[in-house]
């Protein structure tokens, strides 16, 4: 990693992202009073005390603990490895719209290109128990966001956030990639099933997280994460959520900061579109195409378009014709067909075989096209 900081300087910062009950709103506050990590650490506990808690005033006044210094060095250590990158507040590719949040990280673990951390940026977040509609519409969005020159962020999660990042990188290299913000230590991949889409997302995008290395997954790291996420972005387009979701703090973030937010509508009847039907009812703007954000957005440099080869439409379907778009029950799609049920059985599998439906975990049928 090309140190912008010296080593003393970086380990200045280490420490203080280190220090117990010194959050990133509190080492700001400093910051701001005192000036760099390594003039905070030289003063006597008197004077942090006109900014602190005697006690707390006292810990930053004390030696660094053995501990801490061994985990500053590991951090030293890994940042020294190719793709490996400690952005701090000081540091000039520090990503600058995460400078206009209420308590934006004091630093930045990075595995990737930290150039990805700038740019004009769209987060895609949503629920993690996503229907098989809501992956294909956020990686189909995704994709379209990459290739019209925006990042796609997100928070590497199962289900929306997942399919996100898989869809920024089917637009291949000539898209704008995109960024994980992690609720992990940045050497730590949660979920595990993600640990091949993060290596991936390392390779042609960045993955970031303020947390230090080692940290495992824990819930109140989340919406930590999540402000990140909204912070980094221009706006927040929510897939699917239900009405108590992680999503929706993110959306709130966004809009606390103005920025855009944006919700895909569903069915009424489903659990994950109330969060949605909730975000537009609370002035988010409804979008049922990608290009619905681009348009609104602007400012996204827009890459030559690329030739697609044209698809021929699938025929229509009797079956699709009365499943709708609302997931349904096999005896509720009898009723509207009226084919008897072993040939309705026989039709529906063959239906989920060529991917034109999906049955979800509680025995309903969704249409995908």
């Amino acid at each position: 990693m090309p140190l912008t900081q010296s080593p003393s300087e970086l380990a200045a910062w280490l420490r203080l992202s280190l220090e117990p009950n010194v959050g990133s709103a509190t080492a700001c506050t400093l910051l701001s009073a005192l000036g760099l990590p390594e003039q905070i650490y030289a003063q006597r506990a008197t004077a942090l005390s006109r900014h602190l808690p005697e006690a707390l005033a006292r810990q930053l006044a004390a030696p660094m603990p053995a501990d801490m210094a061994a985990q500053v060095e590991g951090a030293l250590e890994w940042a020294a490895e190719p793709g490996r990158h400690i952005l701090t507040l000081a540091d000039p590719t520090y990503p600058q719209s995460l400078l206009t949040i209420a308590d934006p990280p004091i630093l930045l673990y990075v595995a990737g290109d930290p150039a990805f951390l700038q740019g004009p940026t769209l987060a895609v977040v949503g629920a993690r128990n996503a229907t098989p509609g809501g992956r294909e519409n956020a990686r189909a969005f995704a994709r379209h966001l990459a290739a019209h020159g925006w990042r796609v962020a997100s928070g590497l999660a199962l289900g929306i956030d997942g399919a996100a990042h898989e869809g920024a990188l089917d637009a291949g290299p000539e898209g704008a990639g995109t960024v994980a913000v992690m609720g992990t230590g940045v050497d730590r991949v949660y979920p595990a099933k993600h640990r091949e889409l993060a290596h991936r997302i390392a390779a042609h995008g960045a993955l970031v997280s303020e947390l230090p290395l080692g940290t495992g997954a824990q819930p109140q790291h989340f919406p930590k994460r999540n402000r990140i996420v909204a912070g980094l972005a221009r706006g927040v387009l929510v897939v699917e959520a239900a009405r108590q979701s992680g999503s929706l703090i993110t959306a709130r973030l966004a809009g606390e900061s103005g920025r855009e937010v944006f919700a895909i509508p569903g069915s009424i009847h489903s659990p994950l579109s109330r969060g949605c039907h909730a975000l537009i009812r609370q002035g988010a703007k409804l979008v049922e195409t990608a290009s619905d954000i681009t348009d609104e957005l602007g400012g996204g440099p827009v890459p030559a378009p690329r030739a697609v080869a044209a698809r021929a439409p699938l025929p229509s379907h009797p079956v699709l014709d009365a499943l709708g778009f609302d997931p349904l029950h096999l005896d509720a799609i009898q009723a509207r067909c009226g084919l008897a049920t072993g040939d309705l059985q026989a039709q529906l599998v063959e239906l989920e075989l060529q991917g034109r439906i999906a049955r979800l975990d509680d025995g309903r049928y969704q249409r995908l096209e």
